[in-house]
């Protein structure tokens, strides 16, 4: 049988976040098996908790928000880094106290939330590890949009991503692989966030991407070349972080997955909206 894990001493990571612009900090904390994961507002008062769960995820533009629905105003955004860091690296249980908004983008990848909590080192519980496993495949299209997704059964997680960015020089890009911890470290957790050239106006009128720099994102050129501090850091770069994303939005099902899943020009709406799905089938299948 396997069991639950959580972190032997806490992550403590700092910096600058995204879309704010503010600085933050964010603390992992070990917790008691079955508590899942839980982002909790320091700088609040009473200090409230979220769980980190597809119920209650309020926006997916751009990022992953969940918010605590009985006090809407303790909202986390951008939670997918970190959220993918403790998945990949199969912690079951722990609070993640955050004094602010969003969580610092530090250099646009999950390395310094998966670095720490590897460093940290796993403790094993008493529970029993609680797996969504697909009882039959489930089949996500998004209409008009070209956006479509499935999960079927596996023994594992299994990603197929596809990305296709034809009209800014790089052509379609796919990603295939089983997830690990061994695998997240070599081959996920440097990928970076990205904006395309033809879209980073908009994110400024928005009020957005505050907090960007070359230091944290890569930029998409209409000729596909990247403007950062270092180029790409894998030559497919832009599916790799996608797919570092969804093992994220994934873990929104409260559980760790298994199974097969196919992603083809999706993105933060399409992965929660599989999510989604993917716990429904979970309550029909108990009931």
């Amino acid at each position: 049988m396997e069991y639950q894990n959580t972190i032997k001493t806490q992550v403590f990571v700092p910096g600058l976040t995204l879309h704010s612009g503010t600085r933050a900090s964010v603390k992992i904390l070990p917790a008691p098996e079955n508590t899942g994961i839980l982002f909790r507002r320091v700088d609040l008062p009473g200090k409230p908790e979220i769980r980190a769960f597809a119920g209650n995820v309020t926006n997916v533009m751009l990022a992953t928000t969940i918010t605590n629905l009985q006090n809407p105003a303790a909202s986390v955004s951008t939670v997918e880094h970190v959220m993918s860091s403790l998945h990949a690296a199969g912690v079951d249980n722990a609070i993640v106290e955050i004094n602010g908004l969003e969580p610092p983008i530090c250099d646009g990848s999950a390395s310094p939330f998966f670095d720490g909590i590897m460093q940290a080192g796993l403790q094993q519980q008493n529970a029993p590890v609680r797996y969504w496993q697909a009882s039959s495949k489930i089949n996500m299209v998004i209409p008009g949009h070209d956006i479509h997704m499935s999960i079927e059964p596996a023994d594992q997680l299994e990603i197929e991503y596809t990305v296709d960015y034809s009209g800014n020089g790089t052509g379609a890009q796919t990603f295939a692989c089983v997830v690990t911890p061994e695998l997240f470290d070599s081959d996920l957790k440097r990928a970076r966030t990205f904006c395309v050239y033809s879209e980073l106006r908009q994110l400024v009128a928005a009020g957005l991407a505050k907090g960007g720099s070359l230091d944290c994102a890569v930029i998409l050129m209409p000729d596909g070349s990247a403007v950062s501090q270092d180029g790409f850091r894998y030559p497919d770069e832009l599916v790799r972080h996608k797919v570092m994303d969804l093992i994220g939005d994934l873990y929104l099902t409260g559980m760790r997955v298994k199974g097969k899943v196919k992603a083809y020009k999706a993105g933060h709406p399409a992965h929660v909206q599989l999510c989604r799905m993917m716990l429904e089938q979970a309550a029909q299948r108990k009931g």
